[in-house]
């Protein structure tokens, strides 16, 4: 009989059984996947202060999350977070850079930092909800 539990978060485990799963497919394809996470996490005298997320995976990396916790706000952490996963990505054979945002939280952020709006899903009732896909090219 087939059981499915939810798991709030995943092990070690579990993120190498993702990433050899997508490797398979992409072999498969003539690809190469190489799906790997990464986390980076900016401190201040050893308090956390802001942490940005995602993976890497074929020719992208994809941002999940950035986060500064809101007293540090406005003091170019974000910024610096992202110019870290940029300068770590930037020479490993990497197309671009992508990530969503929602209409109230970060585009005009992520467009200072470089990004191009992909393209905007509109929210039908609330447009503070509309999701914005954006996008930045190694050169």
């Amino acid at each position: 009989m087939l059981n499915i539990e939810y798991m709030k978060y995943l092990d070690d485990e579990l993120d190498c059984l993702i990433g050899k799963e997508f490797n398979k497919v992409a072999v498969k394809n003539g690809l190469t996947c190489n799906y790997t996470p990464f986390n980076f996490i900016a401190k201040e005298n050893d308090k956390i202060v802001g942490i940005i997320t995602g993976h890497s995976y074929y020719k992208e990396v994809f941002i999940a999350d950035l986060i500064i916790l809101e007293e540090y706000r406005n003091k170019h952490i974000g910024t610096k977070l992202m110019k870290t996963v940029e300068d770590y990505f930037k020479d490993k054979g990497f197309e671009n850079i992508n990530l969503t945002t929602y209409n109230f939280q970060a585009p005009e952020f992520y467009k200072k930092c470089g990004f191009e709006v992909e393209f905007i899903r509109k929210n039908k009732e609330n447009n503070k909800l509309n999701k914005y896909y954006l996008v930045k090219y190694f050169k």
